[in-house]
């Protein structure tokens, strides 16, 4: 629990995935809801590195030459 306790966003998702659990009148054991706020957090990490990579700033293939729009 320590490593949550250093992460604030880790830790609200833990006590915001125990508190869905509680509402649905589910008892949680705390290793499957440590379990279950590490893959959201994962699987939000791969998402916001998917839409890094694919963003046309970060395309590696376009030439030099080529115009980009420009972020305004």
């Amino acid at each position: 629990m320590c490593m949550l306790c250093d992460d604030e966003k880790s830790y609200q998702l833990y006590m915001d995935y125990m508190d869905a659990m509680e509402k649905q009148g589910k008892i949680v054991d705390a290793d499957k809801a440590l379990d279950a706020v590490l893959d959201q957090l994962q699987a939000a990490d791969l998402a916001s590195e998917k839409l890094r990579r694919d963003a046309p700033e970060n395309d590696k293939t376009l030439s030099p030459f080529f115009c980009s729009p420009v972020n305004k």
